[in-house]
């Protein structure tokens, strides 16, 4: 499966941004989806996860302001991102795998999509 990232952009504290994920190759109703991100200097980060049965996951530091979703008649991977914050500034990446073992550790998911940058301002 192919996967691309966009959506992206600069947004102020406290306000939201909706990242897209397409996937292509394979019905992405076959993959748990999930989403990391990178912030300068700093190695790459589970962020959420969603897998075939509809359960998610959040990191510590998202739980209760970013929602991972599906859409798989679209074939399409979100992340809705609600009250921003400067330290949520990164390069977001879209990843998919048939069955992560660990869905927080990065080598556990096989598909990645090419990342889209995130800037929060204070």
């Amino acid at each position: 499966v192919q996967l691309q990232a966009s959506g992206g952009g600069l947004v102020q504290a406290g306000g939201s941004l909706r990242l897209s994920c397409a996937a292509s190759g394979r019905p992405v109703s076959s993959y748990a989806v999930g989403w990391f991100h990178q912030a300068p200097g700093k190695e790459r980060e589970f962020v959420a996860a969603n897998n075939w049965s509809g359960s998610t996951y959040y990191s510590d530091s998202v739980k209760g302001r970013f929602t991972i979703s599906r859409d798989n008649a679209k074939n399409m991977v979100y992340l809705q991102m609600n009250s921003l914050k400067p330290e949520d500034t990164a390069v977001y990446y879209c990843t998919a795998d048939p069955a992560p073992r660990t869905i927080v550790t990065l080598t556990a998911w096989t598909y990645w999509g090419q990342g889209t940058l995130v800037t929060v301002s204070s």
